[in-house]
C-alpha cells in the first residue's frame, strides 16, 4: 500500500474516533443535566408545595441520567477497542469494515430515548403525596399600639 494511502486511512480513523468520542462525551454530558435538572425540579417543587412529590422507582430522571452516562462511558470503550481494532487492519492491509458497533450504540441510545418519554407524560400525572416536613407555622403581624 502506498505510504500516503497507508496515512490517509489513518488520520480518517482518527477523525473517526473523535467522533465517537463527542458523541460519547455528549451522551455523558446529557446524562447529567437529566438527572441534575431533574433533582432540581423537584427539590422546586418542594419548596413550592411543601409536599414531597411521587417519583416512580424506574422511569425518572436520575436513572435516566445515570443510564446515559453509563452508555456515554461505554461507548467511549467500544470507540478506543474499535480504533485500535481498525489501526491493526490497515497496518496489515485487511481492513475489514464493521458496521455492527454503530447499530448496538444506535439501539441503545434509541431505546434510552423510548424510555424517556413516560418521563414527559408521568410527570403531570402524578400526585404530590404527604411530605414529611411539617408546615410553617403561620405568624401575625401584631402591632403593639
Amino acid at each position: 500500500m502506498n505510504k500516503i494511502d497507508r496515512q490517509r486511512e489513518h488520520q480518517a480513523n482518527e477523525r473517526t474516533f473523535l467522533a465517537w468520542l463527542r458523541t460519547s462525551i455528549a451522551l455523558i454530558g446529557f446524562g447529567f443535566a437529566i438527572a441534575r435538572f431533574g433533582l432540581f425540579l423537584r427539590q422546586l417543587n418542594t419548596a413550592i408545595t411543601q409536599q414531597e412529590p411521587v417519583v416512580h422507582p424506574l422511569f425518572n430522571s436520575e436513572n435516566l441520567g445515570v443510564a446515559l452516562v453509563i452508555v456515554g462511558v461505554s461507548a467511549i470503550a467500544l470507540a478506543a477497542w474499535r480504533y485500535n481494532q481498525v489501526f491493526w487492519q490497515i497496518e496489515r492491509g485487511d481492513y475489514q469494515p464493521n458496521r455492527l458497533a454503530v447499530w448496538i450504540l444506535t439501539a441503545v441510545v434509541m431505546i434510552l430515548g423510548l424510555l424517556s418519554i413516560p418521563l414527559l407524560f408521568l410527570r403531570n400525572h402524578l400526585t404530590p403525596r404527604p411530605s414529611s416536613i411539617p408546615p410553617q407555622p403561620q405568624t401575625k403581624n401584631i402591632n403593639p399600639e
